[in-house]
């Protein structure tokens, strides 16, 4: 009988816990509201990802805030923000500062290959500019290369690339990309340094107008010169190609979790892809003919 009675009440409690609902603070990856921080540079692709988020789990919320990349990875390990995009490499300290803070693997959700350009208005003679020249301009008094910002993506990129501290390098500034690249026909001496993201999207009005302004140089490494296509993203062989991604503090399969996995799977990459990105998960599509 005391067998009975308690599996009727185990019964019960299990019909009691299945009908309530989780508490309205945890999210799902098909419900609830999240902000993923992005520096501008990525703005494009992260805004384009969310987009498409949301339009497939209406009952979810994505806000993308556009933050310096450094800010973005404070605000994770301050947990005051779930998700932010990163390109570089962390430092040691600061993947210690990962592992001590957040307590979880350190899985970075990789999801696109972008890259830093260096361009220049479309009637400049240049075409082309060497490694060895970019390390000369970022130690050279005239600051002919113009950046984004500090704590930005393209400079720390840049700098990490040359095992330099950005405080060391010397450059000019004209705040965000797309002000780099519409003002650079008013410094004809300098030479604009953006994201491809910027750029990229085949048919965004706003891209279309900076691609027909601006001449992005070729890269000369080794004697050799790379261009910015999508082979070369796809192979890492331009000089400063990027692997952009997610760095999250959740510890949960939540809506943040949810929105990394749909990003760098098929639906997410073909966003990348339309995006004018290189999908970082390449996906082989087979077509058996009978």
């Amino acid at each position: 009988m005391k067998k009975i009675l308690f599996l009727f009440i185990a019964a019960f409690a299990i019909v009691f816990s299945c009908s309530k609902e989780k508490p309205k603070d945890i999210d799902t990856p098909s419900k609830g509201e999240i902000t993923v921080e992005a520096d501008e540079s990525f703005k494009s692709v992260v805004e384009a990802l969310a987009e498409r988020y949301t339009a497939l789990n209406p009952g979810t919320k994505i806000n993308v805030v556009i933050k310096k990349e450094d800010l973005g990875l404070l605000d994770v390990l301050d947990r005051k923000v779930r998700i932010a995009v990163m390109s570089r490499e962390l430092s040691k300290e600061e993947k210690e500062a990962y592992d001590k803070k957040i307590d979880l693997p350190w899985l970075p959700g990789k999801f696109a290959a972008d890259a830093v350009l260096f361009v220049v208005p479309k009637d400049s003679p240049l075409e082309s500019i060497s490694m060895e020249e970019i390390y000369s301009e970022l130690n050279s008094d005239k600051k002919r290369l113009i950046f984004d910002g500090t704590n930005a993506s393209n400079l720390n990129f840049i700098a990490q690339k040359f095992k330099k501290n950005p405080s060391d390098l010397k450059f000019s500034i004209i705040n965000g990309n797309e002000n780099v690249a519409e003002q650079l026909k008013n410094y004809p001496d300098k030479i604009g340094v953006i994201s491809y993201n910027t750029i990229s999207r085949p048919f965004g009005k706003e891209a279309e107008k900076l691609r027909s302004e601006l001449k992005v140089l070729k890269v000369i490494k080794d004697n050799k010169a790379y261009d910015v296509s999508n082979e070369n993203l796809k192979e890492m062989t331009y000089p400063f190609t990027r692997v952009l991604y997610f760095i999250s503090n959740e510890a949960y399969y939540g809506l943040g979790n949810g929105f990394i996995r749909f990003s760098c799977q098929q639906l997410g990459q073909i966003v990348v892809e339309k995006e004018g990105l290189q999908p970082y998960n390449i996906f082989k599509r087979e077509v058996r003919m009978k």
